[in-house]
């Protein structure tokens, strides 16, 4: 059984994780924005551009399994508070450096330092709140992630004429440290009174991950989030960007615009779904059919990116995010159907799949872009044709969750 928070702890609990989530995914986007000006600083091809984002994605999904076990053992306060230091680090060297090299160090060293900000509050919400509210709080938790996506975009674009991108990651790395000082001292309370209620049982993490990729149902929601939702990562935090300005034309500053439109119907999205997820589930909904329409959403919506053309195309990416929220019950389920006491590593190794497949999306995109380009082929069929791709895998994926009918039930305690 968990514990329940309630009131002011519950809040200040919610309020810390969801603010370090927002840097993180602030941190996870902006290069979408500032992309064009990385070009021209360091003249940087396609495949330069995926290869630096993707640094990201990569340390951080190497930081997966390290993490659940972290946060099985140590406890997801401490065990963010500490990482995002590495972050705050990360941040000052990507600010300083003038080499490709440099500032891929810098990236990694942010992707490894922001790797607990999902995971962490999903341990901490597994242990301290009630089973019927995970849904909701993930999804609010994503919500606060999108309103990083946001951040990153018109806010980031008004202020880079100003600051430069370099003042912009020196503010960040300053937030980060705050945001890691808070999670550590002002959490402390909280945890300490959540915690003495669990019972703990002595062979509860017994197996650890050999329990968890043992499981059939895992493997089932890990397709979808290798390819699903890793590529709608990818398309999210940099290629939507190019997208706008090769493909439909539109200018730097209009691309910035419908990036925030988008995020913003994307965060609605989340809000809406961590409303409705706990009634739905009350009237008889099952939660895979919800994913099943979600997901299929999401490829049609970027099936009809690929051929559609003219100044309304770009209303496309808003019925994208209009779906993309189902992709928290499937993380959150990735943790709910194992025991408590394993439910850091379940949710770190969904993670690590969804960030392998946003590092190969994220780089292969512009890898298999540019191909089609040398091939002779305009930029803007380039991307078309590396989209369709794209749409093809995730319809792939799809199929394999619907028809391997697997379920969680023998897993959870």
């Amino acid at each position: 059984m968990s514990a329940t928070l309630k009131g002011a702890a519950a809040l200040r609990v919610f309020s810390c994780f969801a603010f370090g989530y927002l840097l993180s995914y602030a941190l996870r986007s902006i290069n979408a924005v500032i992309a064009p000006a990385l070009v021209t600083e360091l003249h940087l091809s396609n495949a330069d551009l995926g290869l630096l984002s993707s640094a990201y994605f990569v340390a951080f999904g190497c930081m997966q399994l390290p993490l659940g076990i972290w946060l099985d053992k140590y406890g997801p306060r401490r065990t963010e508070a500490a990482l995002l230091l590495l972050a705050a680090l990360g941040a000052l060297v990507f600010a300083s450096s003038s080499t490709l090299m440099g500032l891929w160090i810098g990236r990694a060293l942010i992707g490894i330092g922001v790797s607990a900000c999902l995971m962490a509050a999903l341990k901490g919400y597994r242990q301290w709140f009630p089973m019927e509210q995970q849904g909701r709080l993930a999804s609010w938790m994503l919500m606060a992630g999108t309103s990083g996506a946001l951040s990153a975009s018109v806010p980031v674009t008004l202020l880079l004429p100003h600051t430069g991108w370099r003042a912009l990651f020196y503010g960040m790395a300053l937030l980060l440290l705050l945001t890691a000082a808070g999670l550590f001292f002002l959490l402390r309370d909280a945890e300490q009174h959540a915690d003495a209620t669990v019972p703990v049982a002595a062979n509860a993490a017994a197996g650890g991950y050999r329990t968890i990729f043992r499981a059939p149902y895992f493997w089932r929601i890990a397709a979808l989030g290798f390819v699903n939702h890793a590529m709608f990562a990818a398309l999210q935090t940099l290629w939507a960007g190019p997208w706008l300005t090769t493909v439909l034309g539109a200018s730097e500053d209009q691309a910035s615009g419908m990036l925030f439109a988008m995020n913003l119907i994307l965060m609605l999205a989340y809000l809406a779904l961590g409303w409705a997820a706990p009634r739905l589930v009350r009237a008889g909904w099952d939660m895979n059919r919800l994913i099943i329409i979600g997901t299929a959403g999401m490829a049609l919506a970027q099936a009809a990116m690929v051929v559609a053309g003219g100044s309304a195309a770009w209303l496309l990416l808003l019925v994208l995010a209009l779906c993309v929220p189902v992709t928290s019950l499937v993380q959150s389920g990735s943790g709910l159907a194992f025991p408590a006491a394993l439910a850091g590593r379940a949710n770190a190794a969904y993670n690590l799949t969804l960030f392998l497949g946003a590092f190969t999306w994220q780089w292969g995109f512009g890898v298999l872009v540019d191909l089609i380009k040398a091939g002779g082929a305009a930029p803007a069929m380039a991307f078309r044709l590396t989209m369709a791709a794209m749409v093809l895998l995730q319809l792939a994926a799809l199929g394999y969750f619907l028809f391997h009918r697997v379920e969680p039930d023998k897993y959870a305690q």
